[in-house]
């Protein structure tokens, strides 16, 4: 391999040459991943065609072409046809030599930004969740004898003096149930790494939710057939996508669409704090035709006690995140009427050792 092809398929972003006629004429590894179509398909074929920018750019990348400049375009959110839109920056240059053809290069700010918010997500769970945890012995105790009291009082009321009683055991036992989520939320265990077919654990999910809160949705099975094992803990990762399946159930009250989605996308990879990095090649998407998620919160959705419902607790999204961090894993979500992706990024299992990828 020539220098020139080993930084070209050695770039991290996604890249592509556009020939004078804007038709694809290469793309690198991290392209085909972002493209989820292979450099074979998609060579030859108009730019446009393939990637779905939120912005009236051919324009300006015309311009940059006739004038031989380059062009910067921050912020804009760029799609396909097989995958929801991601934030990018975009950068696009003349390739020296090779007249008419423009080098044109993804950022994606969801990365950055993510890994940003995850950090302080965990934070924030673990401040709220230690605090309720000291909390909660010292009001459950209050609250039993507030309930057995309340019960007491019942038993020598009128008829028409219940319903005031009944108020009282409802609302603390309702607390009580709130505090035993919060202790759930701070138990849990550490995972224990195993290999994982991702699809068994979708399957048990999907017959779950439909025998219960997902009753009134369709549910649909798009998998990939090749994905690889998962490397992570079987029963969280359950938890992990039943409550997403509860989340968008709850979310359709009258009904509606989900489909489970995965595929595998070999160029992501997730860079730690410490500089090293991991590969996290499967992808599962879980794709709802709700509402979407309420404008006011979507930036906020994984933080604790954060509901886009009235009675909601605010610790499902929460504990989904914890979960997927504690699995060196990633989460994303990208929400608008009538379309909610949910996107998780896992670890498959090591080639050589039973020990979790470090590098």
């Amino acid at each position: 391999m020539s220098a020139e092809n080993a930084i070209w398929a050695s770039l991290p972003v996604p890249a592509f040459l556009i020939d004078a006629g804007d038709r694809i004429v290469d793309v690198n590894s991290a392209a085909e991943g972002f493209l989820n179509l292979s450099r074979k398909a998609v060579l030859g074929q108009p730019v446009w065609d393939q990637l779905a920018i939120d912005a009236p750019i051919e324009p300006a990348f015309e311009r940059a072409r006739a004038q031989g400049t380059p062009l910067f375009v921050n912020d804009i959110d760029v799609g396909s046809g097989n995958r929801a839109p991601l934030q990018c920056a975009i950068q696009i240059a003349p390739l020296i030599g090779s007249p008419g053809v423009m080098m044109m290069l993804l950022s994606p700010r969801e990365l950055a930004g993510r890994m940003t918010q995850s950090h302080s997500v965990k934070s924030a769970a673990q401040s709220a969740i230690g605090m309720a945890e000291m909390l909660a012995h010292e009001i459950k105790n209050p609250l039993a004898g507030i309930t057995g009291a309340a019960q007491l009082l019942s038993m020598n009321l009128a008829a028409e003096d219940l319903e005031l009683t009944d108020l009282i055991v409802a609302e603390s036992r309702r607390i009580v149930k709130l505090l035993e989520q919060v202790e759930q939320f701070g138990n849990l265990s550490v995972p224990d790494f195993k290999p994982v077919n991702i699809h068994d654990v979708l399957d048990r999910a999907r017959r779950s939710a439909l025998l219960g809160f997902g009753a009134h949705m369709k549910i649909i099975e798009d998998y990939d057939p090749s994905l690889p094992l998962a490397y992570g803990d079987p029963d969280q990762l359950l938890q992990v996508v039943l409550n997403l399946l509860k989340n968008a159930s709850e979310a359709a009250p009258g009904g509606g669409t989900i489909r489970l989605h995965t595929y595998f996308e070999h160029s992501f990879r997730l860079r730690r704090n410490d500089g090293s990095g991991h590969s996290l090649p499967l992808q599962v998407e879980v794709i709802d035709d709700g509402p979407g998620l309420p404008e006011e919160i979507r930036a906020d959705i994984f933080d604790p006690f954060v509901s886009g419902r009235e009675n909601g607790t605010g610790l499902g999204l929460a504990l989904v995140s914890k979960i997927i961090s504690d699995h060196d894993g990633w989460i994303a979500v990208d929400s608008v009427p009538g379309r909610t992706v949910f996107r998780l990024s896992l670890p498959r299992v090591p080639k050589q050792s039973g020990e979790k990828e470090s590098n």
